[in-house]
């Protein structure tokens, strides 16, 4: 069964810092269901299954729902979890944090400062010199390479 593509996605930008308040049903038309599941529905990814769980290339993480810039590689690092796990993000801003009491958990929720979608959870067993965890999912990434590659 073929699938219809998805229309382009006008809200995307790597410039534009604007914040967008859309609704789901608007994200819903112009993402994959696979990004709008863990976007708009908080959902995660199967830990050691995303593409960039333990990718070392050099560049720039960017939410792949709007384009906003929310991690450099270097600060990336080794962590056991399965998941793309950063110590601090791009820039002042670039996320946003929501008490998270989910599946009887105390947690800390990871959001684009952008566009608002969920990336992940913050944990404080990181590495010095945050001792910050952002454990991400790959599936709302996007990464460019500083060299232009992949």
């Amino acid at each position: 069964m073929s699938k219809e593509p998805l229309p382009s996605n006008p809200y995307y930008s790597r410039t534009d810092t604007t914040k967008l308040d859309l609704p789901d049903s608007v994200w819903e038309k112009v993402l994959s269901p696979e990004v709008y599941e863990v976007a708009r529905q908080a959902a995660t990814e199967r830990a050691f299954s995303g593409k960039y769980w333990d990718y070392e290339g050099i560049g720039t993480y960017y939410c792949a729902v709007c384009g906003n810039a929310l991690f450099r590689s270097d600060s990336k690092f080794a962590s056991s979890c399965g998941w793309p796990s950063f110590f601090e993000t791009v820039r002042p801003g670039s996320v946003e944090y929501r008490a998270d009491s989910s599946f009887g958990m105390r947690r800390t929720e990871v959001l684009c400062g952008r566009c608002g979608s969920h990336l992940g959870h913050l944990f404080d067993d990181g590495p010095p010199p945050t001792g910050k965890r952002f454990c991400m999912n790959s599936i709302v990434l996007e990464f460019d390479s500083d060299d232009g590659g992949q």
